[in-house]
């Protein structure tokens, strides 16, 4: 049986991050420098990764969030989301499950930074209680 090939870390998903961002040439490019840029600044020690053939993820004692650039919108999805206390509605889809949350930026729409943070900060709070790496 084959071994499956590890997803790029670090540097290597970096690099493939910054080329993403580079070739999304609109908004869109932009808004996942942007988000990317709040998620590394919220959580120290949080690790890139590349997964799924093409999304940028940060984790940090498992998943933060998966990000992707949409058509029309740039979607940060969080695995846990649904157990995140969510006081200033920054979720926006997928509220009605039972395990994820997500986050669609439309080009007109506005980030609360410091709300935003604040999941990115709960998610990384979750993923340290609940890590079985430990």
């Amino acid at each position: 049986m084959a071994k499956a090939k590890e997803a790029p870390r670090g540097a290597a998903a970096a690099k493939r991050i910054d080329a993403l961002i580079a070739r999304t040439d609109d908004w869109r490019g932009q808004r996942l420098a942007e988000v990317r840029r709040l998620i590394l600044d919220a959580v120290d020690g949080v690790e890139e990764t590349w997964k799924w053939m093409g999304s940028p993820v940060w984790e940090k004692d498992g998943i933060i969030a998966v990000g992707d650039a949409h058509k029309s919108k740039v979607k940060l999805t969080f695995p846990h989301g649904a157990q995140l206390a969510d006081p200033n509605e920054v979720f926006n889809n997928g509220l009605g499950g039972k395990s994820w949350r997500s986050i669609d930026l439309f080009e007109d729409s506005e980030l609360d930074v410091a709300a935003f943070q604040q999941l990115v900060r709960a998610a990384a709070e979750y993923n340290a209680a609940h890590s079985t790496s430990r």
